[in-house]
């Protein structure tokens, strides 16, 4: 094969690549796309729009209110969890398996590589709808559950559907995404997830107090279940075959999950993930508890501080995203523009640790929001450094293992901090650990990983 014909073919793929299922020329370039090429190498630059497609911004919407709605499921049962309790008469002990079913299948699904597995081998678009359908329907349900059993069953099923999500967002946003472009992406979605449990919290605990538990729980699956239809009007649903087929060649010799194993990024990732992980639990279940019994503050004014911390994260994330995107725009390597945020972010956020030690509030709070906010920076890279990594061909596979390492930071994080607290009866070791633990996460994303660029399978 010449070397002019293997250029239009690379050509070829990575403007395919950058195109949006819902495209107009999405079906076009599919019908007409040589099966044999293969991806563009990843030393060759992207092609660098500067915007995103009016398709890709639909997608994306979706995919950001999905992950809104993936977390306020998961979190719900925290908002009603007194009620649930004397409603159905559970003792502490049943509680707590119910906090936890839902990591049980969440986690398991990913470490034994099924969700991967599942998102790389079939059409992602349908399977992440199959896996929001799940644990909608799960979600509505739990408003009539009727015993202990009966919601442990539909928390594990819930843990199940939700396996698939951040499998998929990395399948969709590696495939259809070009790199200068998945730091926005990626920082969207993350900030859906930051404001899933805040909102949820806020909202839940209003409606629940007027309407209680049940009515919340059937109406949230319900609304989620309600986001399949504008998903299925952005999919298409013809050339089905083509695509396929396309995809197949574009996703040649995929690795399998022990060829993932041996790959040394792959582990730091994960690691780097579990630690970053760490904190953010620690933030979420604990937070509260310490402005309260510390800081002495009542609830509304802890309630008030909590979500702004949350915010914090949220706001900084969509913007150092959208900061590293144009910074690679402009030429820049990713390797260094995602070790920067990430690093200095995951360093900045060990700020937390003068936060246990300054006795008045008016430094402490300022000092919690400057921690935020260094996190924030680096969680709008996670993900796109995956992507990065992965490429088409592991994407799916590669972000189911290392979420799955990182979510077992959700057992970790609560457990070790309420050992501490009760050993000691302060929270200032469980800040020096959130700090020492985030700083390891550092130095994985920045000394572990050497360039990110798309690993040679």
């Amino acid at each position: 094969m010449s070397a002019g014909y293997t250029s239009k073919i690379g050509r070829t793929v990575q403007n395919f690549r950058s195109i949006a299922p819902g495209d107009p020329e999405f079906h076009h370039r599919v019908e007409w796309l040589p099966v044999t090429a293969s991806p563009l190498p990843a030393s060759e630059p992207a092609r660098r729009r500067v915007n995103l497609s009016p398709a890709e911004w639909r997608v994306l919407a979706l995919l950001v209110l999905s992950a809104f709605l993936n977390y306020m499921d998961r979190t719900n049962l925290s908002v009603g969890a007194t009620d649930i309790q004397r409603e159905l008469h559970l003792t502490d002990y049943n509680l707590g398996l119910l906090g936890s079913a839902f990591f049980w299948t969440y986690a398991a699904f990913q470490l034994a590589g099924l969700s991967g597995w599942i998102v790389d081998k079939a059409n992602v678009f349908w399977v992440f709808a199959a896996g929001l359908f799940i644990w909608s329907g799960a979600t509505a349900f739990s408003g009539l559950a009727r015993g202990f059993v009966m919601l442990f069953g539909l928390r594990l099923a819930l843990g199940i559907g939700e396996s698939v999500a951040y499998p998929s967002y990395s399948r969709i946003l590696a495939n259809y995404f070009p790199e200068h472009h998945r730091g926005l992406a990626n920082a969207l979605i993350d900030a859906g997830t930051k404001l899933g449990p805040a909102l949820g919290a806020l909202a839940g605990g209003l409606f629940m107090k007027q309407w209680g538990w049940r009515p919340f729980f059937v109406a949230l699956g319900i609304g989620g279940a309600l986001w399949l239809l504008p998903w299925f009007a952005c999919v298409p649903r013809h050339g089905q075959g083509a695509r396929q087929q396309t995809r197949r060649a574009l996703s040649g010799n995929a690795p399998g999950i022990w060829r993932l194993l041996t790959c040394r990024p792959a582990w730091f990732t994960a690691l780097g993930l579990f630690c970053s992980n760490y904190f953010w639990f620690f933030l979420i279940t604990w937070l509260p508890a310490y402005m309260e019994k510390e800081r002495h503050f009542d609830k509304e004014r802890m309630a008030v501080f909590a979500f702004a911390a949350f915010l914090a994260v949220a706001v900084t994330s969509v913007t150092s995203g959208w900061l590293s995107d144009h910074w690679i725009a402009r030429g820049e390597s990713p390797t260094r523009v995602r070790k920067t945020f990430a690093g200095w972010g995951l360093m900045l956020s060990t700020i937390i640790l003068p936060v246990a030690i300054a006795r008045q509030d008016i430094i402490a709070m300022p000092l919690l929001m400057l921690a935020c906010i260094a996190y924030g920076g680096y969680s709008a890279q996670v993900w796109a450094i995956t992507q990065t990594l992965a490429g088409t061909r592991a994407a799916g596979k590669w972000t189911s293992f290392q979420n799955g390492v990182g979510n077992l930071a959700g057992v970790a994080a609560p457990w070790l901090t309420g050992w501490i607290v009760g050993q000691t009866h302060a929270f200032y070791w469980a800040f020096v650990v959130a700090a020492g633990v985030v700083l390891c996460g550092a130095a994985c994303f920045v000394v572990g990983i050497q360039k990110i660029e798309e690993v040679q399978w």
